[in-house]
C-alpha cells in the first residue's frame, strides 16, 4: 500500500512541477532573411577540377565474349517443382483407415 501512495505522490508531484515550468515567450517575432547579393550577380566560373582521387578515368568499347561471363545455372521452374511434389504426395499409400469398434 505504501508503494502505491509513493508512486501516486511522485506522479502528482511531477505533474505539478511540469505545470509551473517556464514556457517560451509567445510574442510574435518577424523572420529576417539574410541578403546574399553575390549569388545573383554575374561572375566568372571557377577553374575545372576533377572529382576522382588521382586516378585516370578510362573506358573502352567492344563486345565481351560469352565465355568470359561464366555459365548460366539452370533452375527448375517453380511449376515443375509443384507438379513433382503433388505427384509424390498422391503416390503415398499411407492413408488413414477409419476403424469402428463396438
Amino acid at each position: 500500500m505504501k508503494t502505491i501512495f509513493c508512486t501516486l505522490f511522485l506522479l502528482c508531484a511531477t505533474a505539478a512541477f511540469s505545470q509551473s515550468a517556464q514556457v517560451l515567450n509567445s510574442t510574435a517575432q518577424p523572420i529576417s532573411i539574410a541578403d546574399h547579393t553575390e549569388h545573383a550577380s554575374v561572375h566568372a566560373m571557377a577553374q575545372e577540377s576533377t572529382l576522382l582521387d588521382t586516378s585516370v578515368y578510362t573506358y573502352a568499347k567492344g563486345e565481351v565474349p560469352l565465355s568470359d561471363l561464366g555459365s548460366i545455372e539452370y533452375e527448375t521452374p517453380l511449376g515443375d517443382v509443384a507438379r513433382a511434389f503433388r505427384k509424390q504426395h498422391a503416390n503415398l499409400t499411407l492413408k488413414a483407415v477409419k476403424v469402428l469398434e463396438k
